[in-house]
């Protein structure tokens, strides 16, 4: 009998999305030293170890912890300020004045919340594509016990046809790469096995060549991923060929920058050129399903992520910002699968396999962590998640992988591991003080709203007496 840290007995269901993508009834986890050490029938995994902890998880489903590709964490007091509005208007007129008015403060009790939020909803790492300060989101998101790719964002050309940055956000090439390069010095090595780093130009169309380019040299010496937006509207692609004459992909081609440590999130409208280049460089895309449908991008419409998936393309899954994303990965899975049924008009389109594959294992793979995280297996870390199946949305639990795709959200999540750590009991966070942080957020509203015309950001429409 070997003893370990923990073992998570009698799961009802254990959803391994192993190479062999077994589904295991009445399983156990045996984890040691924040890794597994066994996975199996909980009376096989029995008579082998006892754990210092042990976790009963009768009535649960459990899968790997779900990794969130796109979430921009100083966005998350930004809800109720972006509605209604066209990519213009919610990128110039509502988001980027929002983002210049927050201080190191702000982010941090922002950051804050979306760990919080990520985690109570199952999601045990994301990639954020960043701000201008990194430090306090680290200092926000990493309190909470998630795993966290922090980015410094990068700009450096301040007009584009869509319109002109804030003052607070514009700087030299030179000085976004000295700034860029900062952080990843400090975060890239950091040593913290939860905390990784990456490297970000928020956007094709107010980033010049020569940022691109040093960036993507940066990525490389410091072995991180390199991200963008790219191709989530029609303007953004009108633009791109406006100013450069060549659309976003076949720019970021043309510089030779295009492979599988380069993340493009949204990826929707892609012309035909486009599809082929990404086919044959085979970076990772993000899907970001309810921030298209909340902003009505058309990415759902027009794109080619399902194409791209049969073709070998690894497509993840990202819920944006809080503005506009829902911030729950079982949701937005069900957006991603459920939504390209209804533009293909084809119901065998993008099965429930695929949206928990695009959650886990292919965002792991994003990551550049594939080796570590994304999957219940031996060897990897114990990135665990455990839903309650007594819930409404559960039953009957025939096929629990429809049922968390199709039915449940994340509310229904109890328990999250990271590395072995239960940073989630009972649907509360054990590292975080709630009520402490919820008496933060409307102070931190009233400081940035000082700098910002809430009265024509918010589209209030009914009288408040």
């Amino acid at each position: 009998m070997q003893t370990v840290d923990l073992v998570i007995a009698g799961i009802g269901w254990l959803i391994t999305v192993d190479p062999g993508r077994r589904i295991i009834r009445d399983a156990a986890v045996a984890v040691d030293r924040g890794k597994i050490v066994a996975v199996g029938k909980s009376d096989q995994i029995g008579k082998g170890f006892s754990g210092r902890q042990t976790i009963d998880g009768r009535h649960c489903v459990a899968t790997p912890g779900l990794i969130d590709c796109h979430l921009h964490a100083s966005f998350q007091l930004s809800r109720g300020l972006a509605d209604e509005a066209n990519a213009q208007s919610f990128l110039f007129e509502r988001m980027y004045p929002y983002e210049a008015a927050l201080n190191g403060e702000d982010v941090r009790v922002s950051a804050t919340l979306a760990g919080t939020e990520l985690l109570r909803h199952g999601v045990t790492c994301f990639i954020d594509p960043g701000n201008y300060h990194p430090e306090a989101s680290v200092e926000g998101v990493m309190s909470t016990g998630i795993r966290y790719i922090v980015s410094r964002s990068s700009f450096d050309l301040t007009k584009s046809v869509l319109g002109i940055l804030p003052e607070r956000m514009i700087e030299s090439t030179a000085a976004a790469l000295e700034r860029a390069e900062a952080a990843l010095e400090r975060y890239a090595k950091s040593g913290d096995p939860r905390l990784g780093a990456s490297a970000s130009f928020r956007g094709l169309n107010n980033a010049s060549d020569e940022l691109i380019l040093g960036l993507d040299k940066l990525a490389r010496k410091y072995g991180t991923l390199l991200q963008t937006h790219a191709c989530f509207s029609y303007s953004t692609r009108d633009s791109s060929v406006a100013r450069t004459g060549t659309t976003e992909i076949e720019r970021l081609e043309k510089l030779g920058v295009i492979d599988e440590r380069l993340l493009i999130v949204h990826s929707g409208w892609l012309e035909p050129q486009e599809v082929a280049v990404l086919a044959r460089r085979k970076p990772s895309l993000v899907c970001a399903p309810s921030s298209s449908l909340h902003n009505g991008y058309g990415n759902i419409l027009v794109g080619k992520l399902p194409e791209l998936l049969a073709l070998g393309v690894n497509v993840t899954i990202g819920s944006d910002h809080a503005s506009s994303g829902i911030v729950d990965m079982p949701q937005e899975m069900r957006l991603a699968c459920c939504c390209y049924k209804e533009t293909r008009i084809n119901p065998r389109v993008m099965p429930p396999e695929a949206g928990l594959e695009m959650a886990t294992i292919n965002g792991a793979k994003a990551a550049l962590m594939s080796d570590r995280i994304g999957s219940i297996e031996v060897g990897k870390e114990a990135d665990i998640v455990l839903f309650d199946t007594r819930r409404p949305e559960w039953q009957p639990l025939i096929n629990p992988v429809a049922n968390l795709v199709y039915s449940a959200t994340g509310d229904s999540v109890r328990d999250v591991f990271v590395a072995g750590e239960r940073v989630v009991a009972g649907g509360r966070l054990t590292k975080v003080d709630e009520g402490k942080l919820y008496e933060e957020i409307p102070l931190a509203v009233s400081r940035f709203g000082k700098h910002l015309k809430f009265d024509r950001m918010v589209q209030l429409r009914w009288p408040v007496s």
